[in-house]
């Protein structure tokens, strides 16, 4: 019998694990044997935005008031093994799209329910979450960079049957969930509206010009999360008639897990880098390093650039952690106390739904512009999203103004 910790590392592993089976290589299926254009393949990224905006204050709401959170996370994974399972018999862009929707609003919601229930379980045994939560969620990173590299052995990064896997994974941690410790809705009467929930009653912030430009940049750099998700895959396939031998060809996901493994040891990295440099510095860092992100995709190559590539999927790190995890100390700082919850609602609202959803759609309009004949050129492709982000960079600094207080810095880690 397998103690708690490890039922949970279980959990947190399998919740991810799920996901990795398919983010990272769908592109390649999409646009490679589907042969969809890249407003398609964005398409169905933006369905992790539109799915964010909502769900996950619903399926919330329903696990406070009405079910036990561990059975809302059950039924969630198994309607989406449903949806996934379908997903792979779907080839048609528009139908594909409203099937990994219907996915998007059952997983997403997931996340949460996972942290949710495992700091229920935490608690209720006597543990103390902020030291014991950490070590049991990196797990989480580990399933997400396994399910890369299994789908990759199995060379299934083209094929319908990463969906299967993902699906086959997803029932598993359904039935899973149902066999949890009980988690209730807790007894006390405290009402929180949809709208509480949402982070839309936090909106009272943008009155603060400072709190306003810093959403609004939440926003813009929330729709460059996914672009590389989207479509490292097809990037890397795109050097298989130059490459054909090439590591990094052959073995597009294990390369692309780099940028995993990177984002994990970043975030160790951010409590030094707070004191010393101040939110501000921090965030221009993570701007930057998404230009660098994407304009060493735009040089790099299997062969005498094989370095690029690999400083890129390094530095993804830096750019996803640095701003996704200081920005949300930013908000706890900023934001009034009975208004934190909610604050930190509409910071994922703006980056993982509203950001997400406009970057999803909108890259692949770009990947299309620079599509001819079947053909991309990615270097311009790649160039122009580096552009986009060297304009934020530029910007940012010159209207975002806040003063680094390293004493305020340091009582920030909690």
């Amino acid at each position: 019998m397998m103690n708690i910790k490890s039922r949970l590392v279980v959990m947190n592993f399998l919740q991810f694990f799920i996901w990795g089976s398919w983010l990272i290589s769908i592109g390649n299926y999409l646009g490679g044997t589907l042969h969809f254009k890249g407003a398609e393949i964005g398409a169905v990224f933006s369905t992790l935005g539109i799915a964010s905006v909502i769900m996950p204050a619903i399926m919330g709401i329903i696990a406070d008031k009405w079910l036990n959170a561990e059975r809302v996370l059950g039924a969630c994974h198994i309607i989406g093994a449903c949806m996934l399972l379908w997903a792979s018999t779907v080839t048609d862009p528009k139908m594909f799209f409203w099937v990994m929707l219907l996915n998007s609003m059952f997983y997403m919601p997931t996340i949460a329910l996972n942290n949710t229930v495992s700091y229920i379980i935490l608690e209720k045994r006597g543990f103390e979450i902020v030291k014991d939560f950490p070590p049991i969620r990196v797990w989480g990173t580990i399933g997400f960079i396994a399910a890369m590299w299994t789908v990759d052995l199995c060379n299934w990064d083209a094929s319908k049957m990463q969906l299967i896997f993902s699906a086959v994974s997803a029932l598993a941690l359904g039935v899973y969930a149902f066999t949890m410790p009980k988690c209730p809705p807790p007894k006390s009467n405290k009402s929180g509206s949809i709208i509480s929930s949402l982070g839309l009653d936090a909106f009272v912030l943008f009155k603060q010009r400072k709190m306003f430009i810093f959403f609004l940049f939440a926003l813009f750099l929330g729709a460059a999360l996914q672009i590389t998700n989207a479509f490292g895959s097809s990037f890397l396939e795109s050097f298989k008639s130059t490459y054909p031998d090439s590591f990094v060809v052959n073995h597009k996901l294990f390369t692309l897990s780099i940028s995993q493994i990177s984002e994990t040891l970043f975030i160790l990295t951010i409590p030094f880098f707070l004191r010393k440099f101040g939110i501000k510095n921090v965030m221009l860092m993570s701007i930057f390093a998404w230009v660098f992100r994407f304009g060493l995709f735009g040089i790099g190559n299997p062969g005498n650039g094989l370095y690029l590539l690999i400083s890129s999927m390094i530095i993804y790190g830096m750019a996803f952690d640095f701003f996704n995890i200081s920005g949300s100390l930013f908000v706890e700082k900023e934001a009034p106390s009975g208004m934190r919850a909610s604050a930190q609602g509409l910071f994922m609202f703006m980056t993982n739904g509203l950001g997400a959803m406009i970057g999803g759609y909108c890259s692949g309009l770009v990947v299309d512009y620079y599509t001819k004949d079947g053909i991309t050129d990615w270097h311009s492709t790649w160039f122009a999203f580096a552009g986009y982000a060297l304009v934020l960079g530029i910007i940012f600094p010159l209207v975002f103004r806040y003063k680094h207080d390293p004493a305020q810095a340091v009582t920030m880690k909690h």
